[in-house]
């Protein structure tokens, strides 16, 4: 064995080992109850993070602060949280129906409340994957802000660099700033942040709302604000977590919620006992694939259809086809349970199957009647706790009535380690990440079921991850190399198989011989420096390969 190769896999076993004490660690922190991330009780999530040195945070190892990893953290946290210096993560537990007004991340769905200048509540709703989430996030912005205070305190009593005098004074101004102020203040910032003006200049906007224009300042003031305050006067920043939530959480409270309201749906509307086949995926792409060639009339490419229904600015188009999806046939159901997934089914006896532009076996269709049921994408671990509720019997008088569940199909997008954006994965298996754990099963969809299109697809064992957030290129190459041979890498794919063999192979609620289907289209390829999630989404590239398998999906389950 070369010193070289050597040498990589104690680097993957080294990344690999501080992924698992993370995971550990945040368990251990939860069942405590609380912790000071940058006092004795975080550091080991800090020390983790700083060898693991995950791909979508850059330079978190260096002195100079991470750009792009801070733009990709601040649009998953709730805007404010900069200032605040305790963070309580809870339950469910009224606030709704408070004064407080909820404050949804841009990027995540998920309600936090600002209780005062000092507290800032998440709302936790989906789960343990979503606490790991939250708790990596943080501890990436927490170091961060240390790198900031460092930068400008000069001495242990609390004088401050003429920089951060500058910069707190544009921060604190009421006035609007001119061009030129905001351009000195860019100056003293990047000074701090150890960037070129450049580089600050190029991001600004980026993080721009229309209330704050400055936010970019705010958010550095901020941060090296309350990280000099812990420095100086040890007055620590505290993330807790409500006795409410640790009570609890792993108990599929609101998973079991969202799946009695779906089966109370779908008896009220004697849609129980029918075929019924669950979809995982968005809400757009199987309402658009039924609908939109009659609802829209278009004689353009039928891809090109779907390219202009994902445009923002075509909310009149897409009105048209969910209005044609609910004349005919479609249920929705709106998520009140917490879990933030929305439903849509789809009773196909009141669609007018001839209508459909792909080939379909009308008279099996009208015999069979088959119900979609269609859900939007879930959460990591919460992807286990929505399908396990979901296929357990529904009770009735007393009685419990089997859901008559034919197949399962799980579309969503992942990492590919071989291939670039847009393509498109089939898996064979799915692994649990620091694990052997794996689940092998027969997916009714093949590679060859794509060789019509242009798209590059792949087919292989895939990885179900703790938190993409977490991943490198050490291990990701590892998984790559080995014999695993894994071809991509996303974080419910295992989960939903767990769910799915319980209720079929164990709990015997569903047809053992349930067909299940998967497939991945790539959002990035974390291999290729300069394409990790950080670097922004898909744009239209997503377009194709989502409606390619959504059509797939559909056809197989039409025939």
């Amino acid at each position: 064995m070369s010193n070289k190769k050597h040498h990589e896999r104690t680097r993957a076993q080294e990344s690999s080992n501080a992924i698992e004490r993370m995971y550990i660690t945040m368990r251990h922190l939860f069942n405590r109850g609380f912790y000071k991330p940058m006092g004795v009780s975080g550091e080991t999530l800090r020390q983790s993070l700083l060898l693991l040195r995950p791909e979508i945070y850059g330079s978190i190892g260096e002195e100079k602060a991470e750009l792009e990893g801070l733009l990709y953290v601040i649009d998953r946290l709730p805007i404010g949280i900069e200032e605040c210096t305790f963070i309580n993560l809870t339950s469910d537990e009224g606030y709704a129906n408070s004064h407080f007004k909820p404050i949804i991340p841009p990027k995540r769905r998920r309600n936090c409340y600002r209780i005062d200048d000092e507290q800032m509540n998440i709302e936790i709703t989906r789960g343990r994957s979503e606490i790991y989430d939250i708790l990596t996030h943080l501890t990436f912005l927490f170091v961060e802000s240390h790198k900031i205070s460092n930068r400008v305190l000069i001495d242990d009593i609390g004088n401050t660099t003429r920089d951060w005098v500058k910069l707190e004074k544009a921060v604190l101004s009421t006035k609007k700033l001119t061009q030129q102020e905001r351009e000195i203040a860019i100056t003293h910032t990047a000074n701090i942040l150890g960037r070129t003006f450049n580089e600050l200049t190029s991001v600004y906007s980026k993080f721009a709302t229309t209330k704050q224009p400055e936010r970019l300042l705010h958010i550095v003031y901020w941060l090296g604000k309350l990280a000099i305050e812990e420095q100086i006067n040890n007055n620590k920043r505290t993330v807790a977590f409500s006795p409410v939530l640790r009570e609890r959480l792993g108990h599929h409270i609101h998973g079991e919620i969202w799946a009695n309201t779906i089966k109370e749906i779908l008896h009220k509307n004697n849609l129980l006992e029918r075929p019924i086949h669950i979809i995982s995926a968005n809400m757009h792409s199987v309402m658009n694939t039924l609908f939109a060639p009659n609802a829209l009339k278009s004689k353009k490419d039928i891809f090109e259809v779907y390219e202009a229904l994902s445009q923002k600015d075509n909310e009149n188009l897409r009105n048209k086809v969910t209005k044609e999806a609910l004349l005919n046939g479609m249920i929705y159901i709106e998520d009140t349970s917490g879990t933030n997934i929305d439903v849509q089914i789809f009773d196909t006896a009141k669609m007018d199957i001839s209508k459909i532009d792909f080939k379909t076996n009308e008279s099996l269709s009208k015999s069979k009647k088959p119900v979609v049921l269609v859900m939007d994408y879930a959460f990591g671990e919460q992807a286990y706790e929505t399908i396990d509720e979901l296929l357990k019997p529904y009770k009735v008088k007393g009685e419990n009535i089997h859901l008559n569940v034919d197949s399962i199909s799980i579309m969503g997008k992942a990492g590919i380690l071989e291939g670039g954006k847009g393509d498109i994965m089939i898996p064979t298996a799915h692994i649990f990440e620091g694990t052997a754990d794996n689940y092998p099963f027969t997916n009714e969809l093949k590679k060859d079921d794509f060789k019509d299109s242009d798209i590059n697809v792949c087919e292989g064992s895939m990885i179900t991850v703790l938190g993409t957030s977490l991943q490198n290129k050490d291990i990701l190459k590892f998984f790559y190399n080995s014999t695993w041979r894994v071809i991509g890498l996303e974080m419910e794919g295992a989960h939903y198989q767990k769910a799915i063999q319980a209720a079929s192979k164990v709990r015997n609620s569903i047809n053992p011989n349930v067909k299940v289907r998967y497939a991945y289209y790539a959002s990035d390829n974390p291999l290729e420096t300069g394409s990790t999630l950080a670097s922004g989404g898909l744009g239209t590239t997503g377009v194709k390969p989502t409606y390619l398998i959504t059509r797939k999906i559909l056809e197989q389950l039409f025939n």
